[in-house]
């Protein structure tokens, strides 16, 4: 696999070990630009592991990862000023308010006051959420504290974002605007997505999809050839064969 104009993300080779246990084992594959691609596998599976060394919160001497082109390991601070991440465990400052978060977040990126209210705006707004910015997040429940992450996460205007599992422990109707909101960004804004999860019904059929499991990618490619080449009829099929999970 090599990196591409066409791609947002590229992993080569990845491998990681916790001592002698090994969460990565030779990873490849690749984002597209304006491509939605889930990364779909069990609790375990090294779905967080592999997040955190695209992140560069861990390093891997073993293989590569390349966002928009720059190597990660080589040129972080370039390679991760294109990066936007929603971590599984919320990161909000439950003291402030929704507008008090975004802004320390978009002076972290250097963005001037004027330019982050406007960005701050457009974002809650897109999100229903512009109402509520005055708002302490420990008062918002666990739907609309999510909201504002991916908010924050897209305030510096991303190519690439990362979600981690971001719809765990939300209600059904939250987990459904979240990912009609993600894939409509996919779609009509050209921003690319990594999601990892392990729900089923997350996942849309224009979707690219990658199966990992203990550590290994057991499938890839788009929704209909990875159900074709697995020989199933749905995606549910073709996940609990991989990975031999009794129910998802």
């Amino acid at each position: 696999m090599r990196s591409s104009s066409d791609h947002s993300l590229v992993v080569q080779g990845l491998s990681y070990a916790y001592g002698l246990k090994v969460a990565l084992r030779d990873v490849n594959f690749s984002v597209r630009k304006g491509d939605c691609t889930i990364l779909l596998g069990p609790n375990g599976a090294g779905k967080t592991t592999l997040f955190s060394l695209i992140t560069h919160l861990y390093s891997s001497r073993e293989g590569d990862i390349l966002i928009n082109g720059i190597n990660v390991r080589k040129q972080p601070c370039r390679a991760l000023a294109d990066l936007g991440v929603v971590f599984q465990q919320t990161t909000l400052d439950m003291d402030l308010s929704v507008a008090q978060n975004l802004f320390y977040h978009a002076s972290l990126h250097g963005m001037k006051r004027k330019q982050a209210s406007a960005r701050i705006e457009e974002e809650l707004d897109r999100l229903g959420m512009l109402d509520r910015q005055d708002e302490k997040v420990r008062q918002l429940n666990g739907g609309h504290r999510r909201r504002v992450e991916i908010a924050r996460a897209l305030l510096h205007k991303p190519k690439l974002l990362l979600l981690d599992e971001p719809t765990v422990g939300l209600d059904v109707a939250s987990r459904k605007g979240i990912v009609d909101h993600v894939h409509s960004l996919c779609e009509h804004h050209d921003l690319s997505v990594l999601w990892a999860t392990h729900l089923i019904d997350e996942i849309k059929p224009t979707d690219q999809l990658i199966v990992l499991h203990e550590g290994e990618i057991k499938a890839q490619g788009s929704v209909s050839r990875v159900c074709d080449g697995d020989s199933t009829e749905s995606i549910s099929q073709t996940f609990r064969r991989l990975t031999r999970v009794g129910s998802v």
